[in-house]
């Protein structure tokens, strides 16, 4: 250690006690040096102190990093938690004006912040990780509110290689050009459109376990086993999307089988096929079973400015379930949705869409709907809509025309 600081101090104190007029005799010479000697002992006792504790703790790192090696594990960066967690989210609020045709029947006029869902994913390594979306619907929950949180995804996926993968958990059911994409950014329209809530019926997951993967260029697949739709036959219920129990300690007695191919090799590009089902849709509640097939298919095209969306989905129900609804054996609707992105801020829409959950039957119960409108994107994931809907209903049925406004985030 160097000592050019303890003589510059001494040196020091002795200046400043002959300028002060007391010149020190060799007697206090001595003891000043004493005193810087006792000092700088003391310093270099603490110096080895720090010294052996840092060799100690690089000799623990390193004996660490051994074990890790003779265990065959790298510590890669996205071991760490930080670069390997992500935090994200969307949420959305409506403003509803809507007139009801029906002579004794009430209006919608109505603010509402409709959903706020936040996303948390885990990378462990570069083959799993962890999905989950945590959902706050109609701002308050709790007795007497409206609104109500939802664990809409929480599974664990793994790449085994090849492009195939394999989840396990609670996740979105793949069906659909909402079901899995949702985001009040990513769609024209302040509602989602009518056929994908009642037909679909999103937002719809279940759990279980599925696998995906391309299986040639521009086509993949998905498969999986999950829950089923639960029907309460207590409640008279019928309509599919009345039967959505959202995996909370959901009846399990009847699985669904879900399969779908999706063609993507065209940039821009999606045409896609789902069937689903289930043997028994009010899990054997009933003496007799009631089997469900679903089958969707639909295609997405955007060239330049014009976009295309059109879908269709349609459920095959057995006859007995018309005990409860004449015409329920049939569930099905379609829509045709052209669109004009005029630049990176502004785009205009059109949608026609047609469903019925009565279609097996011989009466008028079919609903119909226009929607014309328009987005504007702030920000890339900020978005303001405004549309008009005009409805035709079944007669007695409410009938409502009107504007909804919107505003959209993701992040």
């Amino acid at each position: 250690m160097s000592l050019r600081p303890f003589a510059a101090a001494l040196l020091m104190t002795a200046f400043t006690l002959s300028a002060q007029g007391a010149v020190p005799s060799p007697e206090q010479m001595w003891a000043l040096i004493q005193q810087q000697q006792a000092e700088i002992e003391k310093l270099k006792a603490r110096l080895a102190q720090a010294d052996n504790r840092i060799e100690d703790t690089v000799v623990m790192v390193e004996a660490t990093a051994d074990r890790v090696e003779s265990a065959g594990v790298t510590l890669a960066p996205e071991a760490r938690w930080v670069e390997s967690t992500r935090v994200g989210g969307y949420g959305e609020m409506h403003i509803n004006k809507l007139r009801n045709d029906r002579p004794d029947g009430d209006d919608l006029d109505e603010i509402d912040f409709h959903r706020m869902v936040l996303f948390l994913d885990h990378r462990f390594s570069a083959r799993t990780r962890f999905v989950s979306e945590l959902e706050l619907e109609h701002s308050i929950a709790g007795e007497g509110n409206e609104g109500e949180y939802e664990l809409e995804q929480a599974y664990v996926e793994h790449d085994i290689g090849g492009g195939q993968r394999v989840k396990a958990g609670l996740f979105l059911v793949p069906v659909g050009l909402l079901n899995e994409t949702h985001e009040p950014d990513t769609f024209y329209g302040v509602e989602r459109n009518n056929v994908e809530r009642n037909i679909v019926p999103s937002t719809w997951w279940e759990g279980g376990v599925s696998a995906a993967g391309e299986i040639a260029p521009g086509v993949s697949y998905d498969a999986a086993l999950t829950s089923g739709l639960g029907l309460d036959p207590a409640e008279g219920q019928w309509k599919v999307r009345d039967g959505r129990q959202k995996v909370s300690e959901a009846d399990a007695s009847s699985p669904a089988y879900t399969g779908r191919l999706r063609y993507t090799g065209v940039p821009g590009l999606e045409i896609a096929a789902t069937l689903q089902y289930q043997a028994d849709m009010y899990q054997g509640a009933l003496p007799e079973k009631i089997d469900a097939l679903l089958f969707e298919t639909h295609i997405a095209w955007r060239r330049g400015p014009f976009g295309l969306r059109a879908l269709y989905a349609g459920w095959d129900i057995d006859e007995a379930i018309d005990a409860f609804a004449a015409g329920a054996d049939r569930q099905e609707g379609w829509y045709v949705e052209p669109s004009w992105r005029f630049d990176e801020r502004w785009g205009v829409f059109a949608r026609y869409s047609d469903w019925d959950n009565q279609a097996g039957g011989s009466l008028d119960t079919a609903y119909s709907q226009w929607d014309v409108g328009l987005n504007y994107w702030l920000e890339e994931r900020v978005v303001l809509k405004l549309d008009y809907q005009r409805q035709d209903a079944p007669a007695g049925k409410d009938q409502l025309d009107g504007l909804n406004l919107g505003v959209g985030l993701s992040f």
